[in-house]
């Protein structure tokens, strides 16, 4: 063989040992990426998926993302079931377990949850109930409670948590479904309804501002409970698992690196040194003022911890409604096999 083709050859074996050494192919160029979708909605409680996006921690797993936002908590799951997106995260409900009860979906990690300390949500009141006496959560009992819907989040915060520690008939509280919060807050400021669940944001701010509205308490403070999680379809949870465990890698840097931002020593709100590139973030894909993003900011476990106990303590609040198919187990929707359990 003369010179010229051993040289040749020596060289083309070089590079392709140098291709296969790097993880690429021979040819056809680099690998390409699995590209995900995540459904979510835009509200400051779902920080760390945006964290994660926006830093490209999802890419760098090989996973390049796409945020599919919705309206409500409850399409998020239907989307996940049906495959229009591969991750979920959002509110749980009473919709949301009866689906997951059927065997269709998995809970792998958690998102935000009210936190001692951290004004997120807000028991308000309106003007005229408060000067009728509604003046402290224990004079509940007897009002009208403004709800989306029957089998939403702050029905449980208020008959499954704040019932129970206070010990009131939760059967004594009117539920006035609106639909939206939007209904809500104006049903509020006119008095049409006596109480609700909110953040102080947008016109409820203003509403407050003027004493149309009055802050009674923070949830955080008074019912601390698990708000969102991640899930995903069981076919994925099942079939998929080394996409889901790079998901959740990937989600879990970017709840850490918020967790770091807005919290201090002992699990208490406090800024540390990137509140001001965090705040940034979270407003760009909530699409809220930065101002406004700042007086709000979720508590998060910086390990995405589930607090699993008070999981299984909605559904069986929501079966006690009729909310919740009485065959649902709890137990079947939390994947042990991703899912870490808080303390």
């Amino acid at each position: 063989m003369p010179a010229t083709t051993r040289r040749f050859a020596r060289n083309a074996k070089t590079a392709a040992m140098a291709l296969i050494l790097a993880g690429l192919p021979l040819c056809g160029g680099p690998a390409k990426a699995e590209a995900i979708k995540i459904g979510t909605l835009r509200v400051a409680a779902f920080a760390p998926l945006f964290i994660a996006q926006d830093k490209g921690y999802f890419k760098a797993e090989g996973i390049p993302a796409e945020l599919t936002f919705f309206e409500a908590a409850q399409p998020v799951a239907v989307a996940t079931v049906s495959g229009g997106v591969d991750f979920g995260v959002a509110a749980m409900t009473g919709g949301f377990y009866n689906l997951a009860g059927q065997g269709a979906l998995k809970l792998i990690a958690a998102a935000n949850r009210e936190h001692p300390g951290f004004e997120t949500q807000a028991f308000l009141v309106s003007d005229q109930a408060f000067r009728n006496g509604l003046k402290t959560l224990k004079d509940l009992p007897g009002h009208s409670f403004g709800v989306t819907g029957p089998g939403g989040p702050p029905v449980y915060v208020v008959g499954g948590v704040l019932a129970e520690k206070l010990g009131f008939d939760f059967k004594t509280i009117k539920l006035v479904p609106l639909n939206t919060m939007p209904n809500i807050n104006s049903a509020l400021a006119g008095s049409k309804v006596d109480f609700t669940l909110s953040s102080i944001l947008g016109a409820m701010s203003q509403y407050v501002a003027e004493k149309k509205v009055h802050l009674l308490g923070w949830v955080g403070d008074a019912a601390p409970w698990q708000f969102g999680a991640v899930f995903t379809a069981t076919k994925t949870a099942d079939d998929r698992h080394d996409l889901v465990e790079r998901f959740l890698r990937a989600y879990v840097k970017g709840a850490r690196e918020y967790h770091d931002a807005v919290t201090g020593p002992g699990e208490t709100r406090k800024d540390g040194p990137n509140i001001q590139e965090t705040v940034k973030i979270v407003a760009k894909y909530v699409e809220q003022p930065e101002a406004v993003v700042a007086k709000g900011l979720p508590y998060v476990d910086p390990q995405a911890r589930l607090d699993v106990k008070d999981i299984l303590h909605q559904i069986a609040w929501y079966k006690t409604r009729g909310l919740v198919k009485p065959e649902v187990d709890g137990g079947k929707i939390i994947d042990k096999r991703y899912v870490k359990a808080l303390p």
